[in-house]
């Protein structure tokens, strides 16, 4: 008798086990009402109704297709609690279909087979933790009219059973044939777009917590502290360095001294050399000073801090030709001659 009863719970566990096995490696093309499950919806979840905390999403689609032309769609399935920040579910996967109009390609490293029942449909091949597919599209070989697309997806609670904490959601678009738009703006029938279903608030209104505000504010604050200590610092630097040079200037003549005599063989070497500098450091600041692109550093901006300093580089090479100028003009003394 306990051996018959063993049995039997073995039966039953196997018989529950095995749809949600089944799904597992994806969704088979019919539901339990031997509907297709991409257009009619899954049975087995949540009840058998659908959910606005799946958040069903397609990018990529074209407004228009061309014949014979592939377009990468990237889908996307997830619980609105998930999206929005908080504790839901962190598994997913997804049908989709075309009718058989077109093919359907990936990659080998997605996690993607072609659907039980259906050979010409997609569904994932393992329950994906970030609910993130791209898959391609091959549009028809010539013009079939309007192409409509299928898409179901389910986020799961990973408990590999399909319960009441399982969500499913469709979406279904059509992609316009070729020479049905048209528009005198270069290039905008190529454009494409987003397509998604779901609870708006997960999609558009994603709240932000009062710790991330203030995050935010102590990441600005601490900002702002250095980049102006930064531009007080080295501006006061400057001026100490220009003040120092222009009080030396003005004491040279006041008082008629000047550099030390220097060797007219010393003089050009010294000249040429600096005189690069001045004319490259000169080259890249109004290089780096016109440049869209920005130099970081672990995250820091350095654009004005570096094409500043090149400035200041520069003047100050072409300040020591002036003073080489000068030392080589200079009256020679009796040591200078020895």
């Amino acid at each position: 008798m306990n051996t018959r009863r063993v049995l039997a719970c073995l039966v039953v566990v196997v018989a529950v086990s095995l749809p949600a096995l089944g799904m597992s490696k994806g969704p088979t093309a019919s539901n339990s009402n031997d509907d297709l499950t991409v257009k009619y919806g899954c049975t087995c979840h949540n009840n058998g109704a659908p959910s606005d905390r799946a958040v069903v999403m397609v990018t990529g689609v074209p407004l228009m297709y061309d014949t014979s032309e592939e377009y990468q769609l990237t889908i996307r399935v997830a619980d609105s609690l998930t999206l929005s920040g908080a504790d839901g579910n962190t598994h997913a996967g997804f049908l989709i279909s075309s009718d058989s109009i077109g093919n359907f390609s990936w990659d080998e490293s997605e996690e993607i087979r072609y659907a039980e029942g259906r050979s010409d449909d997609v569904s994932h091949s393992d329950p994906s933790l970030e609910g993130i597919w791209t898959i391609n599209w091959m549009s028809p070989s010539e013009d079939v009219g309007a192409v409509q697309f299928w898409l179901a997806g389910n986020s799961v609670d990973g408990a590999g059973i399909p319960d009441d904490m399982d969500y499913w959601n469709l979406l279904s678009f059509s992609i316009n044939p070729p020479g049905t738009i048209t528009t005198d703006e270069s290039g905008s029938t190529l454009e494409t777009r987003t397509i998604s279903v779901g609870t708006y608030d997960s999609l558009f209104l994603i709240e932000v917590s009062e710790e991330q505000l203030e995050q935010e504010r102590q990441d600005a604050l601490s900002h702002r502290v250095f980049s102006q200590g930064n531009l007080f610092f080295w501006t006061s630097l400057t001026a100490l360095i220009i003040g120092a040079v222009l009080q030396k200037e003005i004491l040279e003549r006041k008082y008629e001294d000047g550099p030390e005599f220097l060797a007219s063989e010393l003089a050009y070497p010294q000249s040429f050399r600096r005189a690069v500098v001045c004319a490259l450091s000169f080259y890249f600041a109004v290089g780096w000073a016109n440049s869209e692109n920005s130099i970081t550093f672990q995250g820091v901006d350095f654009t004005d801090f570096v094409t500043g300093t090149a400035f200041f580089i520069s003047a100050w090479a072409a300040y020591g030709v002036y003073r080489t100028i000068l030392a080589a003009r200079s009256k020679p003394e009796v040591k200078d001659v020895m």
